[in-house]
């Protein structure tokens, strides 16, 4: 059973059959979230993942405050695969001693977006290679995050400045 304050789920998440960390590294830009209290008033958001000569991922967070002209936010941590048949399930960590899950559960064949969340779906993430995403893609997101358990009414898209061409 799900923890308290999560949604009421008993079908344990699973995660995508394989991920190529050497494609899932780059920059990736928030399109929606479970928003978390750490995020609070952050716009513009963007990770950047890279590896580490140890073998780890580093992790770079960034927003914006408020406003997508607002002062820059960054937070470093770092990541480590904890499932190395997949490659889907990590940790991560930006407050050393605390390590939190983070599961690939919905990934793009070409790696342009990408679905992130927890075992307990209290947290989950939208992330795309583009500032922008294009609505039906995003609706189809939506559906796979709802049979995967989640309750969409606690999702929130991202504010992300707009972007020239068409979106992912």
């Amino acid at each position: 059973m799900a923890r308290q304050g999560a949604t009421a789920w008993t079908k344990p998440l699973e995660v995508v059959p394989h991920v190529d960390l050497q494609r899932y590294l780059g920059t990736w830009y928030e399109i929606a979230t479970i928003p978390q209290r750490f995020q609070r008033g952050c716009v513009a958001v963007t990770t950047e993942y890279s590896l580490r000569k140890n073998g780890d991922i580093q992790v770079i967070n960034s927003c914006r405050r408020e406003r997508l002209d607002g002062e820059v936010r960054t937070v470093r941590g770092k990541a480590r695969v904890v499932d190395r048949t997949t490659n889907a399930k990590l940790k991560v960590s930006f407050f050393w001693p605390f390590w939190g899950a983070y599961w690939i559960i919905g990934l793009d064949v070409d790696y342009g977006w990408a679905v992130v969340g927890h075992p307990d779906r209290t947290y989950l993430w939208i992330l795309c290679r583009s500032p922008q995403m294009d609505e039906t893609l995003y609706g189809g997101l939506l559906k796979l995050i709802a049979d995967k358990g989640y309750d969409l009414t606690k999702i929130k898209k991202t504010l992300q400045p707009e972007r020239t061409g068409t979106g992912v």
